[in-house]
């Protein structure tokens, strides 16, 4: 008599096995980094603030562990983050990031410091990105009126409002001498101060 086995093969999601796919690749071909050839991975700084602040854990983590990953950082918990797929189960994923953050000793405990890492997150990786200016600054008026920035981000506030009123206006009250012609010039200018702010103070 033959006996018909079965079993249940479960395959994540092809989005996934790309993105590991590609990591796997990279690091057949290559050895093992130190810590010294590791490339920093900007994105960090928006996932700490997110850490900093509760927020949910979305697909953008996911995609944060596989850059990571590429970056040469290595840990099992990473690893895991990296493979996770929907539906994202809120209270596991914690104890999860948790864990990724205590391996990789990243520090979120200081959010004035957590956030204004996001700030040059924001600032550096968007400064050649005109199209993308509403974004940035919508994002810096939201926080800074939700989270009390301080007097030191008004500037960008600012521009949010003077480009907002510029959208619909040929003049704005905001911004002495921006208008529709140059407020990008002006906010790249401006993006580039605050950038250099930060660099100075590392």
């Amino acid at each position: 008599m033959r006996i018909k086995l079965s079993f249940v093969l479960k395959i994540p999601p092809i989005a996934n096995l790309q993105k590991l796919g590609r990591y796997f690749s990279k690091t057949l071909k290559q050895k093992s980094y130190t810590d010294k050839m590791r490339e920093p991975v900007l994105s960090t700084y928006k996932i700490l603030k997110e850490k900093a602040f509760d927020a949910d854990i979305t697909e953008a983590w996911i995609d944060w562990a596989v850059e990571m990953m590429e970056a040469g950082y290595e840990s099992i918990h990473l690893y895991e983050l990296a493979g996770t797929t929907r539906p994202y189960n809120q209270l596991e994923l914690i104890e999860l990031t948790n864990k990724v953050f205590k391996d990789l000793n990243l520090d979120y405990s200081d959010k004035t410091k957590t956030l204004q890492n996001y700030v040059y997150f924001l600032l550096s990786s968007n400064i050649d990105k005109p199209e993308k200016y509403d974004y940035v600054l919508s994002e810096f008026r939201d926080i800074y009126d939700e989270l009390d920035m301080g007097n030191g981000y008004q500037d960008l506030v600012l521009l949010y409002w003077a480009k907002d009123d510029l959208r619909y206006a040929d003049h704005q009250h905001y911004w002495e001498g921006a208008d529709r012609t140059n407020i990008n010039k002006i906010i790249r200018e401006q993006f580039g101060i605050y950038i250099n702010k930060f660099d100075n103070k590392k």
